[in-house]
């Protein structure tokens, strides 16, 4: 719940010196002949052969197989290589939050570096709690996997490791169950899945995961009513279900439970911006860049956002003045932030090329963009928006369109004076293509999913004219995807989605990727896998129209 660089050190360190020192019990009862080798994969295989015969669960205790002890190693040692694999578990999903591609590659490899070897079947040699322990590693690293970016899982499946998300949440759905050590672990990383889930892809994962996040939170909270943790994910789902006042109340409770205890300043600086997040999604500009200016002054996650967004507030309030002085210190705040091997975080990029964009002009250009409606379209915010408030905000997008469409005019006039003049041509692409984006974002969550046909294919007929908003084109794809969706064209929008896979090096690229790995399993899942029709010539682009002929069932059809 935290992302200082100081907390994710002192994490790494702490993982790491448990690791050696459960590597140095088993370096030193090491025999010549290892009876333990292959241990952790015949376990995996014995789990794998339980479940899928249906088997109900053994009795570690049973006593009817009488325990060899002098050819095996001791349940210590069992529990050793359990703890080794948990540390390279927990190194992985820190590396993994750093949403770069080297992260994504660590974690797949620190997944992989010790529970490759889960094996033999041992069962009557471990007790309850390491065998928690091993569903709950093993279940983990399938469905961590499972959320990887498309690219980095074919890179990481050449290693020897295919996962399997229905086998991660049966071994995990087991260890919760079973009320052993790693239950609590077990529940919160199933409450992570499913809210990152629904939090990523809305428009296709809340249906399918909301009933079921909520059981598993109800369940945990009978034996553990006071977590804060719980309390989190409880706003988090409430928000998944639109009830945002709850959501913020639980947040505050999450907050006030945490008080005076070890993880009291992570908690209380996650749920101000989970609660700074509910305030953009109600409108409340005011309160949201209160929020954000106290998270900039905690450091909290990156510092240069917080400022960021607390400008981007301001503007929305008309508060130009005291917007460009916030957006004028992102500039030293990302100089002063730690770089991620060697480079900036992908949300450092986004907000300082942003501002350089804004100061070039002199802010002049801040009519022709909507920083916080911008934000909340990349961050998938508009479905969880009411209609009410959602049509404000497509009146602030066409305004800005309007803007851009008189300063054209006025560019146009201009050359209608002199043949052949030094000016340029106008040049609006990237500002347009921004905010055709949002507006898409916002028809679709209104339901009016017809009317994004025009915005989005201008966007894809013009992908060669926009320079530096290279982040509208694949985003632009992923609302014609959804706008398929609630056509019920699930086929053409999983090619759509598929489509957008291609596109590489753009503001949360890896952002979208998960984001598009989400939706595409499900699809599917509910098998929705019919082939993409290759073009015909050398056509590198596809332009998406939603032609609405009907046949006997009245069901809309789109072709690509």
């Amino acid at each position: 719940m935290t992302s200082t660089d100081q907390d994710q050190t002192m994490a790494l360190d702490a993982l790491n010196v448990t690791y050696d020192i459960a590597n140095s019990q088993l370096q030193a009862t090491k025999k010549s002949n290892n009876k333990l080798y292959g241990y952790f994969t015949g376990y995996y295989n014995y789990l794998k052969k339980k479940d899928d015969t249906n088997a109900p669960e053994a009795n570690t205790t049973n006593t009817a197989t009488p325990r060899p002890s002098t050819e095996y190693q001791p349940n210590s040692v069992l529990r050793a290589h359990v703890l080794k694999a948990e540390c390279c578990l927990q190194i992985a999903i820190l590396q993994l939050l750093q949403e770069s591609v080297m992260g994504y590659v660590k974690c797949g490899l620190n997944l992989r570096r010790e529970y490759q070897k889960m094996g033999a079947d041992y069962l009557a040699f471990m007790d309850a709690d390491t065998i928690s322990g091993v569903q709950f590693g093993i279940g983990s690293v399938h469905l961590v996997l499972s959320a990887l970016p498309v690219k980095i899982l074919k890179a990481i499946s050449a290693f020897g490791w295919k996962p399997d998300k229905q086998y991660g949440i049966l071994l995990l759905n087991q260890c919760q169950q079973s009320k052993r050590v790693r239950s609590p672990m077990a529940t919160i990383m199933l409450l992570a899945y499913y809210t990152s889930a629904m939090s990523f892809a809305p428009q296709t994962m809340i249906n399918s995961y909301k009933l079921t996040a909520m059981n598993i939170l109800l369940d945990a909270q009978k034996h553990h009513p006071n977590s804060a943790v719980y309390l989190f994910f409880a706003g988090r789902l409430a928000r998944s279900g639109l009830d945002l006042p709850l959501s913020t109340q639980s947040f505050l409770c999450a907050a006030e439970t945490s008080r005076n205890e070890w993880a009291e300043v992570a908690v209380v600086n996650s749920c101000r911006f989970e609660i700074a997040i509910n305030h953009l999604i109600t409108g409340n500009w005011n309160y949201a860049a209160t929020i954000f200016d106290y998270l900039n002054d905690q450091n909290y996650w990156s510092a240069a956002f917080c400022r960021y967004a607390q400008g981007a507030c301001y503007e929305m309030m008309g508060e130009r003045t005291e917007a460009i002085l916030a957006f004028a210190e992102v500039p030293d705040l990302v100089n002063n932030s730690k770089k991620l091997g060697g480079r900036l975080s992908d949300i450092d990029t986004y907000v300082l090329r942003k501002v350089t964009l804004f100061q070039e002009s002199g802010y002049q250009n801040l009519d022709f963009y909507t920083p916080i409606l911008e934000f909340m379209c990349i961050w998938n915010l508009f479905s969880q928006v009411n209609s009410e408030l959602l049509t404000e905000a497509l009146n602030r997008i066409q305004l800005a369109l309007l803007a851009i469409q008189k300063c054209e005019n006025l560019e146009q006039t201009q050359r209608m004076k002199e043949i052949a003049p030094d000016a340029p041509l106008p040049d609006y692409f990237n500002e347009r293509a921004c905010l055709l984006v949002i507006k898409s974002s916002i028809l679709n969550a209104l339901g009016r999913v017809d009317d994004t046909t025009l915005d989005i294919n201008w966007i894809l007929d013009h992908e060669d004219c926009i320079s530096q908003e290279k982040w509208t084109v694949p985003y632009a794809l992923w609302e014609a995807g959804v706008s398929c969706w609630e056509l019920n064209l699930r086929n053409k929008s999983r090619q759509i989605w598929e489509m957008a896979l291609n596109y590489g090096k753009h503001d949360f690229e890896h952002r979208l990727a998960v984001r598009l790995n989400f939706a595409l399993t499900h699809a599917e899942e509910l098998g929705y896998t019919e082939p993409r029709t290759e073009p015909l010539d050398d056509k590198k682009r596809y332009s998406i129209a939603l032609n609405f002929s009907t046949t006997n069932n009245d069901t809309p059809t789109l072709s690509l």
